[in-house]
Parts: C-alpha cells; structure tokens; sequence
C-alpha cells in the first residue's frame, strides 16, 4: 500500500428529485486496500456505487477515481476510465444466452485488437484463476450454482486484470461454505494482482475477513471511517446494530482469528 488515494471523494451531493441522497459525503479510498462501504438499507450505497463507477453523477462536489475526475468525463473518456476498473454485481449479471467463456470474453471483445483465439485464451485463463475448470466454460449461466456464477462474475471483472475492482454484495445469497471460499478468493486475488477493492456489503463476517478499513454511510454522509478495530466502537446506532448486534462484541480481538479461519491472515 503506497498511501496514495485511489479515491477521492470531497463535498459530494446527491439529489433526485427533492430528496438529498447524499449530503457533503467525503470519503478517500488509498491504492492497495479493501474498503468496505456499509450503511442500511436505502442509505445511498448503490447510489454512491454507481456514481463512483461513472454510471451515475453527483449533484455536486468532486468525484475522482485513478486520477480521472469522473464528474468532467465526456462518454469516450467514461469508457476509457471503465477499462480500468471492474466490477461484480450482487447476482453476477451475467448474459444468460452466452456460455461462461463467453461471458468472461465480453470485457475483451470490447477492446477490438485481439483474435478470437487469443480472447478465448484470456477468458479460459481468467475462469481458471477464478477456480473454474474448463469443462465448465461451455455451461450457460443457468447451468452454474451460485457460487459458480460468483466465479465466474469475478472472472469477467479481472480479466483485463483492472487496478480497482468494485464488489456489490459479493457473498449475497451463498451459503457458509461457498461463502468462505468466495471470501478467500476474493482475498488471493487481491494479494495476485496487487488490487484496491472498494466492497459494498451487509456481511459482518466477510468486512472481518477483507476489510483494511471501513466506511460507515448513514444520515446521507460518510458518520465514520477506519480501521474495523476503531469503527465498531462508534457510538452511531446504526454502527453498533450492525456489529454488536451479529457478533461477539470483542470483535476487535478475534479478527485475526476469523481471518486465520477463513484463510485470510494478515501478512
């Protein structure tokens, strides 16, 4: 981690309509670290999401990702910036007519320089990574478990090998065990590829595994932001439901060992 900002937020506002979504939220990710974003339902998650992945823009207030001040960007740059990045969405949104080969291609296709050979290669190879064996690339969407078509998500968001990838809710609707695996997935390919990961989640077990630091949006700002062992002592409600009220209140002192469970230590 070279203490860089990745993302930097400042003085953000988001209005649809007469509803402030958003009121003077800042928030900076460093390059190299995991943030997890949480908040209740309705707080504005996605809305930030979006907005950080140049799908959606602010009110107001500045909004810069890698360096691209996104609120500025013209269609072509949007485009240009999002080869940049990936991104995992909560049910994997994956092209229901097109194999897992296929769409794990797509991000590649876009680039219009590579044979169909060399592209099938990437993707073959980025399935793999992902734990996907090649007897399953050829499987529709429908054919996969749900873990399964998490992988294969994550492929597709790493086959260009991104510098920030952006995970909605990744362990959303796994059980225990395929949730684990995708955790420590998740967690060796970070360490891989060197990623900054910004995570939205409502799992208090995966922001224990993979977060470095987290963020807490409530009341339509950023209440608190830091490392797990300083954020689950702020005296915000929603902060002490969210943690206290799912696990052991001496979280502080068994994160190393959920990790060390879950495969995930500390280096």
């Amino acid at each position: 981690m070279n203490g860089a900002d990745a993302i930097r937020i400042a003085h953000l506002w988001t209005q649809v309509g007469q509803r402030v979504v958003h009121r003077d939220l800042n928030l900076e990710v460093r390059t190299g670290e995991v943030m997890a974003l949480i908040g209740s339902s309705g707080s504005g998650k996605t809305t930030l999401l979006r907005e950080m992945l140049g799908l959606s823009r602010p009110t107001r207030g500045s909004l810069s990702v890698l360096g691209d001040d996104l609120t500025r960007l013209d269609r072509q740059a949007l485009e240009a910036h999002a080869l940049r990045c990936g991104v995992v969405f909560q049910s994997g949104a994956l092209f229901s007519a097109l194999t897992a080969l296929e769409n794990v291609a797509l991000p590649v296709n876009r680039l219009r320089v590579l044979s169909d050979q060399v592209t099938a290669d990437l993707a073959l190879l980025s399935l793999q990574r992902a734990g996907i064996d090649a007897a399953d690339a050829t499987k529709l969407p429908a054919q996969l478990s749900g873990g399964m078509v998490k992988r294969v998500a994550l492929a597709r968001a790493l086959v260009l090998e991104p510098e920030l990838l952006f995970l909605d809710e990744p362990t959303a609707g796994l059980d225990p065990d395929h949730r684990n695996a995708f955790v420590k997935l998740i967690h060796d390919m970070r360490r891989a590829l060197d990623l900054t990961v910004v995570m939205v989640t409502h799992d208090v077990e995966t922001v224990i595994a993979l977060a470095d630091r987290v963020a807490v949006l409530a009341d339509q700002t950023i209440v608190v932001a830091g490392p797990l062992a300083e954020v689950v002592h702020h005296p915000h409600p929603f902060v002490q439901h969210f943690f206290l009220s799912e696990i052991d209140p001496r979280v502080p002192q068994n994160v190393e060992e959920l990790r060390s469970r879950l495969g995930c230590s500390s280096v």
